[in-house]
């Protein structure tokens, strides 16, 4: 057997000192129990007209959601609301995924808080397919702004809705204006349909751009150019800021083939930077100009009329498709349906009206009782 003594070597750690417990058991439970804890339609309400960002979160939370039992609650709060909206300014930014409308909507929002303007930013996500959540988090990616005690950002997932538009954005603009914002600026996901939605709600539509992407004659889309109230080339800064200016010329020219809008207002084309925040303010001058044109010629007012019926029959046709797929004689028989025309047992024309006709019978049953 061996003598030798074992000496510890440097790589031997030493008892430490455990860290001191930062989280408060107490503070925990409390936490809990006000999640847990439900306000009712009436206190949601008098948190929102008070400026309390917590109660208004709740809030379109409770319209976001798809539970049937949330409904009635729901549109407790947004009638309540109603007489403390409308004076707002709405406006839509969309552009294609890189064109830097995050980094934008930022340096903007910052820049009407520097003005003393309250901003609410409704920035609409591409959905997961996993968890049915946000995928971008725009909250992460406007650092300043959130931090930014007049400004409000609620990312939305876009569900399944038709080009990525949330199912309740415009609901969710009633809240934020009854909670004193003056300056509602909604940014789209930039992949096709939201766009015309997004027009339908907001009294400016703003078209973000860069240089250099092979679409200054033509657009993203013909109808997104013929939509948009002004044109902002994005990322015109260092060497970038004569290419910027060339797209800004192009699409001057390209706007001039477009039909005038019903409004009298024509369209701007402009430069900025989100980085300099060089033309950030002659984006807000040219908003304003607008503001003065269309609320002189009563067409501000007007297209606000229009939009409001819109969505009245938007809800109505979103309402019937959310009944009808609750039905639970529908969703019995959704599933063998669905496998007959995959088989081509019926026609999906068939296969439609014979759901529908199901349907048609549960509401003729629930009125007789």
């Amino acid at each position: 057997m061996s003598n030798k003594k074992t000496h510890p070597t440097a790589l031997n750690e030493k008892a430490g000192i455990s860290p001191p417990e930062i989280t408060s058991s107490t503070s925990i439970v409390n936490i809990q129990k006000f999640r847990k804890m439900q306000p009712s339609a009436l206190e949601l309400v008098d948190g929102i007209l008070a400026g309390n960002i917590t109660a208004l979160s709740r809030a379109i939370t409770l319209v976001e959601s798809t539970n049937s039992n949330h409904l009635a609650k729901a549109n407790e709060v947004i009638n309540a609301c109603l007489p403390h909206a409308s004076k707002s300014i709405r406006i839509g930014i969309t552009g294609v995924p890189g064109v830097g409308k995050s980094t934008f909507i930022e340096a903007f929002g910052k820049f009407l808080t520097s003005l003393g303007k309250k901003v609410a930013v409704l920035a609409v996500d591409p959905s997961s397919t996993i968890s049915h959540g946000s995928i971008l988090g725009d909250k992460t990616r406007m650092e300043e702004l959130v931090k930014d005690k007049n400004a409000y950002i609620r990312p939305s997932a876009s569900g399944e809705t038709l080009g990525g538009v949330a199912r309740k954005t415009r609901e969710t603009i009633t809240l934020c204006e009854a909670c004193g914002f003056d300056t509602i600026i909604i940014e789209t996901v930039g992949v096709g349909q939201s766009e015309t939605a997004v027009h339908s709600m907001v009294d400016f539509f703003l078209l973000l751009k860069i240089s250099g992407a092979g679409d200054e004659l033509q657009g993203i889309k013909r109808g997104i150019m013929e939509m948009a109230d002004a044109i902002v080339i994005n990322k015109a800064d260092g060497d970038n800021i004569r290419k910027a200016h060339f797209a800004k010329m192009e699409f001057n020219r390209a706007l001039h083939l477009f039909p005038a809008k019903k409004s009298g207002w024509i369209p701007k084309t402009s430069t900025c930077s989100s980085i300099t925040h060089e033309g950030i303010p002659l984006v807000w001058d040219t908003i304003e100009s607008f503001l003065d044109l269309t609320k002189t010629n009563n067409s501000f007012f007007e297209k606000r009329k229009e939009q409001n019926q819109y969505w009245m029959f938007e809800t109505i046709n979103e309402q019937l498709k959310l009944n009808f797929y609750n039905q639970i004689e529908i969703q019995n028989l959704l599933e063998p349906t669905k496998k007959a025309v995959q088989n081509d047992e019926i026609s999906p024309f068939a296969a439609a009206q014979k759901l529908l006709n199901v349907y048609q019978n549960c509401m003729n049953n629930s009125e007789d009782n």
